[in-house]
This record gives structure tokens, C-alpha cells and sequence, in this order.
């Protein structure tokens, strides 16, 4: 996979980020694409995905938050049959990812500590030109780990009023590239392939 379309869905009211990432020859990403929608119906979330992916030069996979509203919207965008491989991820406050039937549950952190090593060992190239690399790199920098009482980390806005919905699509993409070749991108197109023969048969 060349492209990654990182989504995290928001509740209505709140935001929904997207991005696209692409890897270079190096095992670097560039992001080629951020883009913040807020008070959106999901319907027309998933016709903006629709004319995004169709405009990259190939199909692209697509790591999508199932965490949340997240299930019945990646329903959506599969019935609307768009030219991209679905990922879901859920994220989670745990140690370890797990896979649970065509999704993985992965751990808030994993994400977190993705974007954190490839922007220390400069594998992440973020565009000044972008219309949301600002906010992108605001919500780098008030992101943040949060150790809580029962000594679980959870990683989150320095401030209540910063959001980190752009953090967190770039995240899933970059965990995608950089972890979803484990074995779990070829599980699902395994599954994927399954389940078209058995419908066809």
C-alpha cells in the first residue's frame, strides 16, 4: 500500500478528521491531506471519503476509528462500496492489540507512540502549505500522557478545550503502515476474499 486515509469519526457535534498519508521509498510518510469537518451528516462524510480516494492514483487502504459512532458509519462507507481497503481499529486504553474478528482493538498508546517515533527519527513530513497543518501541529504539541489514578495512561489534550481528532487520524494511518503489516492487512483481505465466495456460492 502506497496511500492511507486515516479517519477519526467525531459525535455530530464534534469534529471528524481526515487525512492521507503516503509512504516514500525510505519508510517515511508524507501528509498529503488534512481536512476537519464538524456538524457534518455522516451520509456526506462518506460521499467526501467517496471523492477523496477516488482522486489518488490508486486504491488506497483506509484506517477508520471504530471506536465510538464508529461501527455503524464504517458500515456506511462499506455499502457504499468505495475504492479503498476498510481497517477498522478501536482503540482502547490496554497494553496489547487484539484482534477481534475482522477489526483489531489497539491500544490508544500504540497510536500515540507511532506518531511519536516517526516524527523524532523524522519519518513524517508534515506540508506547511496544508490547510490544517497548523492545527495539526498545535495538537502535537498539547497532546500528552496522562497517567490516572488505577495507573492506567491515557493519552489526551493538554487542555480540556484542545481536541486531537487530526492527531488521532494521522495516528491510525501511521499505525496502519507501520503495524498493520503483521499480518493483520492481509487477515482481512484473506477474510474479505472469504466472505465474497461465500456469497457468490
Amino acid at each position: 500500500m502506497r496511500f492511507v486515509v486515516g479517519v477519526d469519526l467525531g459525535q455530530t457535534a464534534d469534529y471528524t478528521a481526515i487525512t492521507i498519508l503516503e509512504e516514500r521509498e525510505s519508510g517515511s510518510y508524507d501528509v498529503r491531506y488534512l481536512e476537519r469537518l464538524r456538524n457534518t451528516p455522516y451520509p456526506q462524510i462518506v460521499r467526501r471519503l467517496d471523492h477523496l480516494v477516488k482522486r489518488l492514483p490508486e486504491k488506497p487502504s483506509m484506517a477508520v476509528d471504530a471506536t465510538g459512532v464508529g461501527r455503524p458509519v464504517i458500515d456506511m462507507i462499506r455499502d457504499a462500496h468505495l475504492p479503498a481497503s476498510v481497517y477498522p481499529i478501536t482503540l482502547t486504553g490496554g497494553d496489547a492489540v487484539v484482534r477481534d474478528g475482522m477489526e483489531r482493538r489497539v491500544p490508544k498508546r500504540d497510536v500515540a507512540s507511532t506518531i511519536a517515533v516517526l516524527l523524532q527519527t523524522e519519518r513524517l513530513r508534515i506540508a506547511r502549505g496544508l490547510k490544517e497543518s497548523e492545527t495539526l501541529l498545535r495538537e502535537l504539541l498539547n497532546f500528552r500522557v496522562k497517567i490516572s489514578l488505577s495507573g492506567h495512561d491515557t493519552y489526551e489534550a493538554w487542555r480540556e478545550q484542545e481536541h486531537d481528532d487530526l492527531v488521532l487520524a494521522v495516528g491510525l494511518a501511521a499505525w496502519l503502515f507501520e503495524k498493520g503489516r503483521d499480518g493483520y492487512v492481509l487477515y482481512m483481505e484473506e477474510e474479505l476474499a472469504r466472505m465474497r465466495k461465500e456469497k457468490a456460492g
